[in-house]
């Protein structure tokens, strides 16, 4: 077999192949052997079809057999033996016709992971947000938690008000006659909550229990159903039940449904959860801006192969968050093909960050030692809550291994970078002022 190999671009490559006569008799024979073995032609049993009838009716089965074959065995082959990279199925270009007692030849693309040389990647200038702690925050998210933890109960107050919930009977009019769907009995709905045609909740605030009146409202103009949408209506309501929400007190027993020993070890994890969230964003975003400066430094071509493999991982990926809550892609609107039109390009410069990634370990000769290694299986265990010894052996198949040895370089890789770069802290408003 001859292989002639030929650059069509920097990320595809065209491989000609010639595979002798005899190579491709034998592979003819192996076919119509196969083939005998279940053929059915009329006037003979099966599996005694003599050579020429076969010949004669299974011409088309044959090529196709044989055509498989010859392709396969040399292909991937040749890939080894020339050490390109492919990214994408092969596209045949050019392919002759099996022929017995003549030699066969095609011709192959097929996309290839772009060879780069990475410039200009030292000493980069970034910005990096000043953090800031910001106590109210906690309070912020102290006051949610409570909230969660609120209970109902009837309220001493005979006035209605806001954040109070209701049991009313309600009769909805039009013109003086009731509509369809316009009233309900001891319905309960909580003021402020603007879960209610607008302005019907505001009316409500005030009323005392037991207390009847009527409200006037207009449905909005896109409200769902379209016989009330836009129309005037007037409510004749009763007010049955006013309930409100009992908040906890803030103590060590709130904090103990929480899992903390007292409030104050509450608020403190409260503070360092948030501030871990805020400096692995902000880490993230100083990653985001290097990557976005190599890539604008370093331009170069990347195949559609591995732009619609990042964008499928993408996809599977949010999907399967949304899963974990309750949602489908359906309830967002969301489908395949405009998920991929609008994050196309945001996927394109994930591969080619994570190319020059790896291009500046290679030329860095940055790799992973045994000892970040096994710090690395020990912090997936501690992660995945599962026992170390389970971790080692899935990470000891060859593929996994691989992928492990990968992500330790690149996460090296981008610290080296880091190191190197000449970063500035600032504060946020300012940041968010550049880049308006």
């Amino acid at each position: 077999m001859n292989v002639k190999v030929e650059d069509v671009s920097s990320i595809t490559k065209k491989l000609t192949f010639e595979v002798t006569a005899d190579q491709v008799e034998k592979e003819i024979a192996r076919a119509f052997q196969k083939i005998g073995k279940s053929a059915k032609v009329k006037g003979f049993r099966a599996g005694k079809v003599p050579k020429s009838v076969l010949e004669k009716h299974y011409e088309g089965e044959m090529q196709q057999e044989v055509l498989t074959k010859l392709i396969n065995d040399t292909y991937f082959s040749a890939l080894d033996k020339h050490d390109i990279f492919a990214v994408s199925d092969p596209r045949i270009v050019d392919a002759g016709v099996i022929s017995k007692g003549e030699p066969f030849s095609y011709a192959a693309e097929v996309d290839i992971k772009p060879e780069i040389s990475v410039r200009d990647y030292l000493g980069i200038p970034l910005q990096k947000e000043l953090y800031v702690e910001d106590p109210a925050l906690v309070e912020t998210r102290l006051e949610e938690m409570r909230t969660s933890r609120a209970s109902i109960e009837v309220s001493e107050r005979d006035t209605a008000q806001g954040g109070d919930l209701v049991q009313i009977d309600y009769q909805g009019f039009f013109d003086g006659e009731a509509f369809e769907g316009g009233s309900a009995e001891d319905y309960q709905l909580e003021l402020g909550s603007n879960s209610f045609i607008p302005g019907f909740e505001e009316q409500l605030t005030g009323m005392r229990r037991g207390e009847s009146k009527e409200i006037n409202v207009t449905f909005p103009a896109e409200y769902g159903a379209e016989n009330l949408a836009g129309k005037a209506a007037t409510f004749k309501v009763t007010l049955h039940e006013i309930k409100e929400k009992v908040l906890p007190a803030l103590d060590d027993e709130f904090a103990g449904e929480f899992g903390a020993e007292s409030f104050d070890e509450l608020k403190a994890d409260l503070a360092a959860s948030h501030r871990s969230r805020e400096q692995n964003r902000i880490d993230s975003e100083l990653r985001e801006q290097l990557a976005k400066i190599l890539i604008e430094r370093n331009p170069f071509e990347i195949p559609e192969g591995m732009i619609a493999a990042q964008l499928n991982y993408m996809y599977d990926n949010i999907v399967g968050r949304m899963k974990a809550q309750g949602l489908t892609p359906e309830m967002l609107g969301m489908t395949p093909e405009r998920f991929r039109e609008q994050y196309r390009d945001t996927a394109s410069d994930q591969v080619k960050g994570r190319l020059i990634l790896e291009a500046v370990g290679r030329q860095e000769q940055i790799a992973a030692d045994n000892d970040e290694i096994d710090a690395k299986l020990a912090e997936i265990a501690e992660m995945a809550n599962a026992p170390l010894e389970m971790v080692q052996k899935y990470y000891a198949g060859e593929e996994s291994r691989k992928g492990l040895l990968d992500q330790i370089a690149e996460e090296k890789t981008l610290q080296f970078l880091l190191d190197k770069a000449e970063i500035t802290e600032v504060p946020a408003e300012q940041l968010a002022k550049e880049d308006a």
